[in-house]
């Protein structure tokens, strides 16, 4: 069995975006203003839920904040300047969905801090490594904010491996329920970088913001031609439809890679109870997404692989999801079972998508 490093750090908590409707801004028509979805809840939940039923298990690591060099390699220096700025003068909303406060640029640094870091250990360390951080970033883009996200803290620790010369090809797997699009665009044309997306078939949703479509002929340019698979899923994929969404795309074009590092984009919105996804992976679907991550890294990676945390917004099925993950990437069995597993998948027309999907992508 498998030992765990989780990389955390208490600045996490403190990065607040304003209340309103849910994620969009307060228009007052409303009795009540909603916390935002990314709440601090989110990540004290998954926590402790780690601590108690992964305690002989587990080891807590601190994390250093990213610096200016290894941001830069991904995220443009005004960029990082202009935000940083607009949360030390108070923060507010940078897009309809996304919002920061004083207090968000030390969490998003110690976010994309503890990825590298996570990145790292799956070289240097026995234990699996896993980033317990927010906000997350796999919707950040080189020079805005999106979805959530400020930093892409994914491509941080993807570009620090290669510009350092831990690896020389790295395979990003993202099965947050949302496209991730910010690590895309960093990718976009590069042959050192396989990114793979399981995501609703939801497009942007804000052109200006979020301008790509996270579709399948989304597929890189230039030298990143064909390393870019984008796998939209129909609404009410579940376990079944995950699992054959990796047999038929994920492994097939992780295996012809061949990296040197497997990384996660762990976003566990595809739960079954989760307000921003329509999906219905239930806790066991998520301990089969991770012990298949686990093979797939242990086949084609060297055992290399690391977890950085993405999205997952019920924070109760949240927790139960993410320890379904660590249980199947360390092969423990805890015994904790799914309080919210009750709705059926739509199987059938998950299958029909995925067909079409690696039909695409056989035409290669």
């Amino acid at each position: 069995m498998g030992e765990l490093t989780v990389f955390w750090d208490e600045s996490f908590l403190d990065h607040e975006p304003p209340a309103g409707e849910f994620e969009t801004e307060w228009t007052g028509r409303l009795a009540v203003r909603e916390p935002h979805p990314d709440r601090a809840a989110r990540v004290r939940n998954v926590r402790h839920i780690v601590e108690h039923a992964l305690a002989e298990h587990v080891e807590w690591a601190a994390v250093d904040p990213i610096t200016d060099e290894q941001l830069h390699r991904v995220h443009d220096p005004e960029y990082v300047t202009e935000f940083e700025t607009f949360c030390e003068a108070g923060g507010g909303r940078l897009t309809t969905e996304t919002g920061a406060n004083e207090a968000t640029p030390e969490a998003a640094r110690h976010a994309a801090g503890a990825a590298r870091l996570a990145a790292e250990a799956a070289f240097d360390s026995d234990r699996t490594p896993y980033a317990l951080v927010r906000p997350s970033g796999h919707h950040a883009q080189p020079a805005q904010a999106d979805g959530f996200c400020f930093y892409n803290n994914v491509a941080v620790a993807a570009e620090h491996l290669l510009v350092t010369g831990r690896a020389e090809r790295v395979a990003i797997l993202d099965w947050d329920v949302h496209h991730g699009n910010g690590t895309q665009e960093v990718f976009y044309d590069r042959d050192d970088v396989l990114f793979v997306s399981l995501h609703n078939d939801h497009w942007s949703w804000d052109p200006a913001a979020h301008p790509q479509s996270g579709d399948v002929d989304e597929r890189g340019i230039g030298d990143g031609d064909g390393y870019n698979r984008n796998v939209p899923l129909p609404p009410g994929t579940g376990n079944a439809g995950y699992a054959y969404a990796f047999e038929q795309i994920v492994e097939p074009a992780i295996a012809a890679f061949d990296p040197d590092v497997l990384l996660v984009s762990a976003g566990q919105d595809p739960g079954t109870m989760d307000p921003l996804g329509r999906n219905v992976v239930t806790k066991a679907g998520f301990e089969e997404m991770g012990r298949r991550a686990r093979e797939l890294a242990t086949r084609y990676a060297d055992g290399r692989l690391a977890l950085v945390q993405e999205g997952g917004y019920q924070i109760s099925h949240l927790a139960y999801a993410t320890l379904g993950v660590l249980e199947g990437a360390l092969d423990v069995h805890t015994g904790v079972d799914d309080p919210f597993a009750w709705l059926d998948e739509d199987e059938q027309s998950a299958r029909r998508a995925i067909d079409r999907i690696a039909d695409a992508f056989a035409d290669e």
